[in-house]
């Protein structure tokens, strides 16, 4: 039986390239790109991306009556965010002393200049931006992993564009760990939501193994 799906549109973000990726790992299911917030509570599943800067993203939901919309999917329908969909979920954000969702308990950092330093002392370039290595994180579940992460090995390689990342309050949130001149939270999840900062759809093989993971995903 299909499912709908809706890819949440507030005007931020490559929606069409998660669109495709989606239909892409689910061609029975039906993908809407929609900036309703009837499709959006009428849909089984929902996606947030985001990209740019987090001032910019929470104003446009504002403005197109879509605050509530989202934050009603994340406390009721399985939910992923990806980049910024990730970070609006948390609290205050450095990126222009806004505030996020507040859905979990946490703050939108910017990476600290200091630390921005690899493993051979050379200085490392703010945004981050490029392939790196996520670790799966036990969240809880007597060792074992999220069920997004079925099928794709631990230290796999996805796309990242940020120069800011989440700090959850709550360490049994964390859902994967990155490590760009500090350790950082690059996956979250609770109850029905998993957030990632990187992007699944530019992310390859394992990119796709996640978005199929979220279209069978029941919490």
């Amino acid at each position: 039986m299909s499912c709908t799906v809706a890819v949440v549109d507030y005007g931020m973000g490559n929606l069409r390239s998660v669109a495709k990726a989606i239909e892409h790992v689910a061609p029975e299911d039906i993908v809407l790109v929609t900036s309703s917030a009837a499709d959006i509570a009428g849909a089984d599943r929902v996606v947030v991306p985001g990209q740019g800067a987090m001032p910019d993203c929470m104003r446009e939901l504002e403005i197109r009556g879509l605050r509530e919309a989202v934050v009603r999917a994340a406390r009721t329908q399985p939910f992923l965010g990806i980049c910024i969909g990730l970070q609006m979920l948390f609290g205050p954000a450095e990126e222009g002393g806004v505030t996020g969702l507040e859905l979990i308990p946490g703050r939108v950092p910017h990476f600290p200049r200091a630390a921005m330093v690899g493993p051979d002392g050379n200085r490392l370039k703010v945004p981050h931006m490029g392939w790196n290595e996520v670790y799966q994180m036990d969240t809880g579940r007597d060792g074992a992993i999220h069920p997004l992460w079925e099928g794709i090995a631990d230290g796999s390689r996805f796309y990242f564009v940020h120069s800011y990342y989440v700090e959850p309050e709550l360490p049994e949130v964390i859902a994967g760990s990155t490590n760009y001149g500090i350790p950082f939270t690059s996956a979250v999840e609770r109850d029905n939501i998993f957030a990632v900062q990187f992007h699944p759809e530019k992310s390859a093989r394992d990119g796709l193994a996640l978005l199929a993971n979220f279209m069978r995903w029941n919490p």
